[in-house]
């Protein structure tokens, strides 16, 4: 896989209360990933940025809600989330990976 692939595989972490609990207690973090990227793409993607051991990596497409916004139907984007389990003893810290 190319590095130009690599660098755009990953958009951002994934920020929510659900993803923070899953970081402290099981070493798993979420990140946002494009909607073609495979769990291959995603396990070299986190170990060539973030210089870890990744165990396994989970994917998942979630699907756009249909809303309704002054009688107009719409629909917003999907969006697919992969959640990276890091082997033992490892982390990342955000704060200064840039």
């Amino acid at each position: 896989m190319s590095q130009e692939r690599i660098l755009k595989v990953l958009l951002a972490p994934h920020v929510s209360e659900k993803a923070a609990i899953i970081a402290d207690q099981a070493g798993q973090y979420v990140f946002k990933v494009v909607p073609t990227a495979t769990k291959t793409e995603v396990k070299q993607a986190v170990e060539s940025l973030f210089d870890v051991k990744v165990q396994s990596v989970n994917v998942i497409n979630i699907k756009g809600k249909t809303k309704v916004f002054k009688g107009r139907k719409g629909k917003r984007n999907g969006v697919r989330k992969a959640i990276v389990k890091l082997a033992a003893g490892q982390e990342i810290d955000f704060a200064s990976a840039e």
